[in-house]
Order: C-alpha cells, then sequence, then structure tokens
C-alpha cells in the first residue's frame, strides 16, 4: 500500500512538471522599485506577484529579469523580452511599444509627523514650509512648477531613509512621496516606534497611473495584450486586485530578517 500511495504521488509530481514545462514562458524585463519590483521581496515584488499570477490564469509562466531601467526598455523594445514592467505613458514610447491598462494607480502623498497636525487644500497652503525631496526628482509638472516660484524650500537628498530620518527629526515638515514606496521604506529603515510617529495626509500631490509595455517588434504583443487587459479587468471587477495591496499595505511582501548563526566562542 505504502509502495502505491509513493508511486502514485511521484506520478502526480511528474505529471504537474510536465505540464508546468509545457506553459510558454513570457520574460519580462524590469527594474529595481520596492515594494512594486524588488528581487529582495517576496514574490519579486506585489506587481511582479500581479503580473505572475494574472499571466498563469492565461496559461503562461513569467520569469523577471532585473535590469537598470534604460536596459529594461531599449531591451524590450528590441524584442529581447515579452513586455517590460512598469512604466508611466510618455508619447514618445508608443513608437515601441503597447501600452496594457493601468497596471498601477501610484499615489504621491505628503508624510508628516503625527505631531505636527497637517492640513492642505491647495500648494500656496505649504507656503514657508521646508520639505525633504529626492535629487533630481520630479513630483509632476503643477508641482514642480510650484516649487519653481520659491514660495516652500525643498532640501534634497539621495534617499528615503535620509528624508524620513530629517523628518523624524523635525528638520522638513513635509516629505513628499509615493504612499506605498514611502511605507515600504519605512517598514525597512525604522524602528516600529519611529513608524508610528508619521503618517501621511489622504489629499493627493500626484497621481500616476503606470503600465505593462509589450513591444511592437514582437507579431504575438496584440493578442497577449488583448487577454492581459481581459484578465486585469477580471481581477479588479471580482476584487482580487485590490487583495494585492491590502497585502502590501500590511507588510506580507517583505521577506523575514536572515537568521544569524551563534558561533562558539
Amino acid at each position: 500500500m505504502k509502495c502505491r500511495s509513493l508511486f502514485a504521488a511521484v506520478s502526480l509530481l511528474l505529471s504537474l512538471s510536465a505540464h508546468a514545462s509545457e506553459q510558454p514562458e513570457l520574460k519580462i524585463s524590469v527594474g529595481d522599485w520596492p515594494p512594486y519590483l524588488s528581487s529582495e521581496l517576496k514574490h519579486n515584488g506585489v506587481i511582479a506577484h500581479l503580473i505572475s499570477d494574472l499571466l498563469a490564469d492565461e496559461g503562461y509562466r513569467v520569469s523577471f529579469q532585473f535590469l537598470p531601467w534604460p536596459r529594461a526598455y531599449s531591451s524590450a523594445a528590441a524584442g529581447r523580452f515579452d513586455a517590460t514592467a512598469v512604466w508611466m505613458h510618455k508619447a514618445e514610447r508608443e513608437a515601441d511599444f503597447l501600452f496594457s491598462a493601468p497596471l498601477l494607480d501610484e499615489q504621491f502623498v505628503f508624510f508628516h509627523l503625527k505631531s505636527l497636525p497637517f492640513d492642505w487644500a491647495n500648494f500656496d497652503d505649504l507656503t514657508g514650509m521646508t520639505l525633504g525631496g529626492g535629487l533630481e526628482y520630479s513630483y509632476g509638472p503643477q508641482f514642480d512648477a510650484f516649487l519653481a516660484e520659491g514660495k516652500v524650500k525643498m532640501e534634497r537628498v539621495s534617499n528615503d531613509q535620509q528624508n524620513f530620518d530629517k523628518l523624524l527629526k523635525e528638520r522638513v515638515v513635509l516629505y513628499p512621496q509615493e504612499m506605498n514606496v514611502g511605507y515600504a521604506a519605512l517598514r525597512s529603515h525604522f524602528s516600529p516606534q519611529d513608524q508610528a510617529k508619521i503618517t501621511h495626509h489622504p489629499k493627493p500631490l500626484l497621481v500616476n497611473l503606470s503600465y505593462l509595455m509589450l513591444p511592437k517588434s514582437l507579431a504575438g504583443s496584440p493578442a497577449l495584450l488583448e487577454r492581459f487587459n481581459k484578465r486585469l479587468q477580471h481581477y479588479r471587477d471580482s476584487g482580487r486586485y485590490q487583495r494585492y495591496f491590502d497585502d502590501l499595505q500590511q507588510g506580507k511582501y517583505q521577506l523575514p530578517p536572515p537568521t544569524t548563526q551563534a558561533t562558539e566562542p
């Protein structure tokens, strides 16, 4: 009886393996952008997880290759990848790519200390404040134009950790950042006590849409795009799409910290 059970289990594994090998593979170039895309996160980040599951439901296996963003773009445009993720729409990119339906809704918000209440309705409400910011970073044409007026001061540094550290030390009043990117940085670099000191204003500073792009150089891109978009809409209609981002906000894509082996003295 045990032999029969073992034989059945082995047969099932071989069957599943054969089935997986029969699935066509799609190769997708991506850049590093935690928490959405990162080789250091579970499932390579929430967007990679969403894309993988969505295309698995269409019968594909997906592999991601992390590249510098310019190479991710150029390699996919040349047809060396089946798609690339994720990108904002720009008219000049239409020469190389077909755009999916919106895959990600990015919301840039103002982070601030809970101990310093903050409200705003328009940019002029920020007049006189000192803000944190990223080096050579654009916050959309409208806010960039407001910054150029000199009504606020923006101290730009190279990363989120530095900006949140300045916020905690009250060296800046506000830090504009994409909401999920900001909270991922807080979870990665700060203690729960410090995380609890920071919140964000619910009014978005900027809303961006990002897309999967499929190269026009590949003949199969239009048909694949149609299937992708239909499945994405089904995910949205069923509520499954939102569950990925609920998990993201609960920190479920973070890998556990590495365990350290005790060494003998």
